[in-house]
């Protein structure tokens, strides 16, 4: 029986993701996950090894109806967590402000923290808090550990991390960069070292992770200097329903001319905007269906996305100075080769060229995608941030 088992669990404001890991060797004994919770219909299912087991249609009210719904899928599998070597849980946290940066145990206290931190990120606390209390209650046995996406982000130098507002109100409130996705892009930074063969420590790298929600960081010997998200993950790249960067004034712009209310002007950044809000689908499958159909506003969409991610991989460009490694990873950089194309089009002066059949490949694993002549190395790394949460918990308990 092994004994580095952990199970980590990602709380949706409508879905539960779960996954069983060996930290150690990082195999994956199981996965789940539950769907649609609080909608008429739900899905949920788990694998495990070659077994699948389903339980679809019947609605599934709210997270603590999800979490058990997912051990009675375990218990159908035949598959005891008990008798699994379940060392500790550990939760994806999005937001731990300045208090949380480092792996931690879950408590009161904690959760009561988090609570406080809801509107930094309001899409990702409040579930995030519910699946800890929820998993808590299920398995009161088992350490619980936190595990931060602002965490890999808290050392960012000052002049990156530094919004210029009014330092006094900055302080007050806590505002600056904090960063996001940051448990993915230190995974895939240092599988990227291992990559190329060559000391994290010696490399200046970009990674892009593009999924439904995108950022980007530079980082220089395996410590962040800039990342694209700030206070929340509103900022930087265009995502699925968030628009990235926007001017500041058109919140106050909607506010007294058109009259939207702050609620509403959340609702419109947080879930209407983005691909979503330009094209009205934010899946990016559904996207290129469209633009192959004719669809203007969702071509549009595409030039508008790739337009934003060109200026933050020139920006970085021009902040290392130097740059050895760009990687792309999350669902659409792994998945979507002309979005990788075309986010380095016409760079070769700046010592990126792609090998087209590299590129276009239906390879699925860590991968080069540069040419064999091209200064800075491309690569394309599948994110595991499930694995680098639960060699979190191990450093914790």
């Amino acid at each position: 029986m092994t004994t580095d088992t952990v199970l980590v669990i990602n709380s949706g404001s409508s879905s539960l993701k779960y996954e069983l890991i060996q930290a150690g060797s990082g195999l994956s004994v199981a996965e789940g996950s539950v769907e649609r919770i609080g909608e008429d219909t739900s899905l949920a299912g788990l694998r495990v090894g070659e077994q699948e087991v389903r339980r679809d249609g019947a609605p599934i009210a709210d997270h603590e109806a999800a979490l058990r719904t997912a051990f009675d899928l375990f218990d159908e599998a035949g598959a005891n967590l008990g008798a699994m070597g379940l060392v500790a849980v550990g939760h994806r946290a999005v937001h731990g402000g300045q208090t949380f940066y480092e792996p931690t145990l879950v408590t009161d206290e904690l959760i009561a923290k988090m609570d406080e931190l809801a509107p930094l990120a309001p899409l990702h606390n409040p579930p995030a808090v519910l699946g800890m209390d929820v998993a808590r209650k299920l398995l009161p046995d088992v350490p619980h550990v936190a595990v931060f996406d602002t965490a890999f982000f808290h050392d960012l130098p000052a002049p990156a991390a530094t919004y210029a507002i009014d330092r006094d109100v900055a302080q007050q409130w806590s505002i600056r960069r904090y960063g996001f996705h940051g448990t993915s892009h230190q995974y895939v930074s240092e599988q990227a070292a291992v990559f190329v063969e060559r000391p994290l420590t010696s490399l200046n790298q970009i990674v892009l992770h593009l999924g439904n929600g995108a950022s980007a960081s530079a980082i220089v010997g395996g410590r962040a200097v800039d990342t694209s998200m700030g206070l929340t993950p509103l900022e930087g790249l265009v995502m699925g329903t968030r628009p990235g960067d926007i001017d500041p004034g058109i919140t106050f712009y909607l506010a007294r001319t058109a009259g939207l209310t702050i609620d509403e002007i959340d609702e419109l950044y947080n879930r209407r905007s983005g691909i979503y809000g330009l094209a009205g689908a934010n899946d990016f499958r559904e996207l290129l269906k469209r633009i192959d159909a004719g669809d203007d506003a969702a071509k549009l969409s595409y030039d508008i996305y790739v337009h934003r991610l060109r200026k933050y991989i020139g920006a970085y460009l021009a902040l290392l100075g130097t740059t050895d490694v760009i990687t792309f990873t999350a669902g659409v950089g792994e998945n979507n080769p002309d979005v990788r194309r075309d986010a380095l089009s016409g760079l070769s002066a700046l010592g990126i060229e792609l090998d087209e059949h590299l590129n276009d490949s239906p390879a699925r694993g860590p991968r080069r995608i540069s040419a064999a002549t091209s200064p800075t190395t491309v690569l394309v790394i599948p994110t595991n941030e499930e694995l680098a949460i639960a060699r979190a918990c191990l450093t914790v308990i």
